[in-house]
């Protein structure tokens, strides 16, 4: 899982990488037919017309997905929650809060969140390995407060499933050598719980080609930090340019590895993170 900050990107931003800008009267557009459109939901909802308001939904998926060109440029087009690109299948516009109906860890199903359908900071790009199975499960801690239309309260919900554009949410996540998804030492039982929980419900680990890509990664970073310690002795022993190019050529290595537009970078800065030195914590960013 990346961190994505949403929060302060818009399709009108002229800094993103390989994204074309759109001008603002076309964001202007698209916002103020989201505006509408859930204000035509709104008026279904209150006349108990659940199933039209669910149909008005599906009619008007091709709005949301103008915005995932945008999404994908945001994370380098990695999948939000894997990482990777191509290998967690093709990608979906994952709408955060379930949009028509949302199930709880014991299977039991609530109306969804219908009134953030159309809003694009309800929206996270994922590959449909893990989109499949997630569908509409957003459980929330036994006695935690429930957001609605009529109050909506979001951010003060107890929620189990990991935020991509929740930064403490992916500082949460963690890997071990065999490119496990695991909680992050310090984590407390109800955080370990939202790691695990999310981490079976997006396959993070159950996807056995992921683990493996995870593997690999751990693997190359780790025999590049063999070669970091052995080059920088040598260099401590004395003028030595043959070991000081090689350390320059590790330095460099690692950084395309941990650089946030490679796949897995979280998996390769977590690894030398682990080594708990200071130097190489440098590189991990």
């Amino acid at each position: 899982m990346i961190w994505i900050d949403l929060a302060h990107k818009r399709p009108t931003d002229t800094d993103i990488p390989n994204w074309t800008p759109w001008p603002q009267e076309q964001w202007h557009a698209w916002l103020d037919k989201s505006k509408h459109l859930v204000a035509d939901l709104a008026a279904l909802d209150a006349a108990g017309k659940r199933e039209d308001r669910n149909e008005l939904i599906d009619k008007n998926k091709p709005h949301w997905d103008q915005l995932k060109p945008w999404l994908l440029a945001l994370s380098a087009g990695k999948c939000w929650f894997s990482e990777v690109r191509e290998l967690y299948s093709h990608y979906d516009v994952e709408h955060f809060r379930p949009k028509k109906e949302t199930r709880t860890l014991a299977g039991e199903v609530r109306d969804g969140y219908w009134w953030l359908a159309f809003d694009y900071m309800n929206f996270r790009v994922c590959g449909n390995v893990g989109n499949r199975k997630k569908g509409g499960w957003f459980p929330l801690k036994e006695g935690s407060l429930c957001s609605t239309f009529a109050a909506p309260c979001e951010e003060s919900e107890a929620r189990y499933l990991l935020d991509p554009i929740d930064d403490d949410d992916v500082s949460l996540i963690a890997f071990d050598e065999e490119g496990k998804v695991i909680p992050s030492p310090g984590a407390s039982a109800w955080e370990q719980e939202r790691v695990t929980e999310t981490a079976n419900r997006l396959k993070l680990n159950e996807y056995a080609p992921l683990a493996e890509a995870r593997r690999k990664v751990w693997q190359k970073v780790d025999s590049l930090i063999q070669d970091f310690f052995a080059a920088k002795y040598r260099c401590q022993l004395g003028n030595n340019p043959a070991a000081k190019a090689k350390l320059s050529e590790v330095r460099s290595r690692l950084r395309e590895l941990t650089n946030p537009g490679a796949e897995l970078s979280a998996v390769a800065r977590w690894c030398l993170l682990l080594r708990n030195d200071p130097q190489l914590s440098k590189l991990a960013g």
